[in-house]
């Protein structure tokens, strides 16, 4: 699965989610393809909220694990960011990713940064 999003389409996040959803339809277990809707709502939010280029969205699953990578064009990386109890909800969507991913990352490109996470099982 391959999607991009533009930066002022705000919509496109529960877009992109069914997408997700329809692409692991046959692949994945209800529980996992929760967690992966879940965790690509946050990373997609983020890119659309802190750059001003959109992103784009790849999927790829094998038998043994789901990978989800969100593509923005900004050098910067997600500095580390531990949210206080009176923040409401900003700020908590890598803690979750990081809670939630069996693994996951960042990575430089020439042109921005890849957010990846990855789960393992339900015969992704």
């Amino acid at each position: 699965m391959r999607r991009r999003v533009g930066h002022t389409e705000r919509s496109a996040v529960g877009e992109v989610r069914r997408e997700l959803r329809e692409f692991l339809r046959h692949r994945s277990g209800p529980e996992q393809v929760e967690a992966a809707e879940l965790l690509l709502s946050e990373l997609v939010t983020n890119a659309l909220i802190h750059t001003r280029h959109g992103a784009v969205v790849t999927a790829t699953a094998t038998p043994a694990a789901l990978r989800v990578e969100v593509q923005d064009f900004e050098a910067d990386l997600p500095a580390p960011y531990v949210p206080n109890a009176d923040d409401g909800t900003h700020g908590r969507g890598l803690i979750l990713v990081r809670s939630l991913a069996d693994a996951w990352g960042v990575e430089a490109r020439v042109l921005g940064k890849v957010v990846w996470f990855e789960l393992r099982g339900e015969s992704a």
